[in-house]
């Protein structure tokens, strides 16, 4: 049996771990799927590099509103799809050759599992390491729906791992979900020319977002695609034609047929923990199979590690290269451990109208029972916004009275996910509303604005407060 240094189970944001520094260990990196997880091959750099089309296509009502005569009139998916994965494709190639000729790395193409707290059984060879990390990532959840799984249409209902390299764009998709990755790839797809239908158990796209935003972007998505919210999934079958249908059933147990040529499972996804059987090494993990992780993001068996999504509800790549960082540090310096912060994580959903946001949502601190104040800039109310002729975009931003200290920023519209930098840095750094409103300059008349203006109104709104008690 083969002994190794350190063992990283997964090739995603576990890869960045081996540098320069280990070079003194012998490590095994192990993955059985595509080299580079799947932020590289099947989820955002590729959603995101479909969206930048897709802009380009949905611009055309905009352009009419501002006086501009542009027409959409097809796209070319084949173009698209082949663009994007030439150069995502040779990325993972190199990648995984780089690792197989790295002298003090063995590259190990086979899926893993546990025999005990150090064994591993990687496809049929046994390997056994003094450290091991888990990063295997996470796949998309299968909801229990009759017809899912047959056998006889399974190339017509897919997951946001298969959707984006399908050969043909097809002419109806319905997508089963709608949160991040359903409201992304519904904006895709209908802005390059497909009829999409979203069914969803819930009222509202969006839900574990902000409510005021949520309810934005749920109104302004209802006129790019069909929105069938409160419906429960019954059934997905084919007619006499052998036409795909996705048969539903709504709160008043009113029974709806779709017809699709392709549906998409977005009902979110779950940790590949059961397939590394960590139970056998003593591995705890949480009701939702997630690896549970203390501060230093150790496993309850202090050599095994854990990053990424197998341990982490945020589920998202810049949350998992830190935790990468984190693991790195510690296995180089087991004396000196570092931990992850992870106070002010923010994300954002590049679909249209893009949605951002960064702290608690008005629901969560209501729920806590904390003292706050809330105030709503509206892109329209700033000069760029004139420039744009926005409608309904808005910052949100929750703050502590009297300090003005930021609790949770909330950005739908054009830049959100840019524009949220500004709110990021200001609850990591521990800067003020008001501070950060009047200590620079703000671009005059740039987008930038709506945020100084947000940040000026949460610190009158929060002076107020503090001045009432």
């Amino acid at each position: 049996m083969e002994h190794f240094d350190i063992a990283i189970i997964g090739s995603g944001s576990g890869n960045t771990i081996p540098g320069d520094e280990f070079a003194d260990r012998r490590i095994a990196l192990i993955d059985s799927g595509t080299f580079g997880g799947t932020c590289l091959n099947t989820g955002c750099i590729p959603s995101k590099m479909y969206v930048v089309p897709a802009e380009f296509a949905s611009s055309t009502d905009q352009a009419h509103r501002l006086g501009v005569d542009l027409e959409f009139t097809g796209a070319d998916w084949r173009s698209i799809r082949d663009r994007i994965f030439g150069r995502i494709d040779p990325i993972s190639v190199s990648g995984r050759q780089r690792r197989r000729e790295q002298p003090n790395l063995t590259f190990l193409d086979a899926e893993a599992s546990f025999v005990d707290e150090r064994t591993l059984q990687v496809g049929n060879t046994t390997i056994s390491a003094d450290q091991i990390v888990l990063a295997a990532g996470s796949r998309p959840r299968m909801p229990y729906v009759p017809g899912i799984d047959n056998p006889r249409w399974a190339e017509r209902i897919v997951t946001s791992d298969q959707v984006m390299r399908v050969s043909e764009q097809p002419q109806r998709l319905i997508i089963l979900g709608a949160g991040f990755i359903a409201a992304e790839f519904a904006h895709v797809f209908s802005a390059l020319g497909t009829k999409v239908t979203i069914i969803n158990r819930s009222g509202l796209m969006l839900r574990k977002e902000d409510t005021e935003i949520s309810e934005r972007f749920t109104r302004e998505f209802a006129k790019v695609a069909s929105l069938r919210m409160s419906e429960q999934v019954t059934a997905i079958d084919v007619d006499a034609g052998d036409h795909l249908v996705v048969q539903t059933v709504d709160e008043n147990g009113v029974s709806y047929d779709y017809p699709a040529d392709l549906v998409l499972n977005a009902t979110g996804r779950i940790p590949n923990t059961d397939r590394l059987d960590v139970t056998a090494a003593g591995v705890e993990v949480d009701d939702d199979g997630f690896v549970i992780v203390d501060e230093h993001q150790r496993t309850s068996v202090p050599h095994i590690w854990a990053l990424g999504d197998v341990c982490s509800h945020w589920r998202l790549k810049h949350v998992a290269n830190a935790q990468a960082r984190v693991v790195a540090h510690n296995l180089l310096h087991p004396e000196d451990l570092v931990s992850s912060d992870e106070r002010f994580v923010p994300h954002a959903v590049f679909s249209n109208p893009q949605v951002a946001s960064v702290g608690a949502t008005e629901r969560q601190l209501c729920q806590d029972g904390v003292d706050h104040v809330s105030f709503v800039q509206e892109y329209s109310d700033v000069a760029y916004g004139w420039a744009l002729e926005d409608q309904g975009h808005c910052v949100k931003l929750l703050g502590e009275p009297g300090t003005g200290r930021l609790l949770g920023a909330h950005v739908i519209g054009p830049q959100a996910s840019i524009l949220l930098q500004s709110f990021i840095t200001m609850m990591s750094l521990g800067i003020g509303a008001r501070q950060m409103a009047r200590g620079q300059y703000w671009i005059h008349p740039a987008l930038t604005e709506v945020v100084e203006n947000a940040l000026l109104g949460l610190a009158e709104r929060a002076e107020q407060a503090g001045g009432a008690n």
